[in-house]
């Protein structure tokens, strides 16, 4: 079923709003009034589409989400150890632009709110591609994957792992082919 034209635009004039509160502010301090003024819209309008500022802040941050799925899976063919995909260091050089809210919704070692979107997708992509590959355990390997990538995108962002955007987009990349390659018995 496809979202109401109206409801789209709204959505997304309150996600664009809060990534430019955010730009100058920790999602913290910032109010729904400052985001409903930036955005144009009234109060109760927000509240009829979020239930509060993480809500929004989850759901303007989901697209980086999808990006990551799609960065980790944008191979075909047999996966390269020594070059990620392209869209993989994109992605990571990319977060730079509103690295303090990913940090707030991503908490080191990958929970929080952010942290549970990217490995249910991620699980679930990983899980899909094992299964019609025919790849043994495909829920082991897909949670190990998800876990992974949700664990170290999240220890980078809160600086625990010194590495450029390029250098994590090779390491993460040769760790995620490791644990697809590992024997299983």
């Amino acid at each position: 079923m496809q979202e109401d034209p109206r409801t789209a635009r709204t959505r997304a004039k309150l996600r664009q709003a809060l990534l430019e509160e955010c730009a100058h502010r920790p999602l913290a301090e910032v109010s729904v009034a400052a985001l409903v003024r930036r955005a144009g819209v009234g109060r109760a309008t927000f509240y009829l589409h979020y239930t509060d500022l993480e809500a929004l802040a989850v759901d303007a941050c989901a697209d980086i989400v999808r990006e990551a799925v799609d960065a980790l899976h944008a191979w075909r063919g047999s996966p390269d150890p020594s070059a990620p995909p392209p869209p993989l260091p994109a992605f990571f050089e990319r977060l730079a632009l509103h690295r303090d809210l990913y940090r707030e919704l991503l908490r080191p070692g990958g929970s929080g709110p952010l942290g549970h979107v990217l490995h249910h997708d991620l699980r679930a992509r990983s899980r899909t591609e094992r299964a019609l590959a025919g790849a043994p355990e495909p829920d082991l390997v897909a949670s190990a994957v998800a876990a992974t990538f949700a664990g170290v995108l999240a220890d980078w962002l809160h600086g625990l792992i010194d590495a450029t955007p390029t250098e994590i987009a090779h390491r993460v990349w040769r760790l995620l082919i490791n644990l697809h390659r590992t024997p299983l018995p």
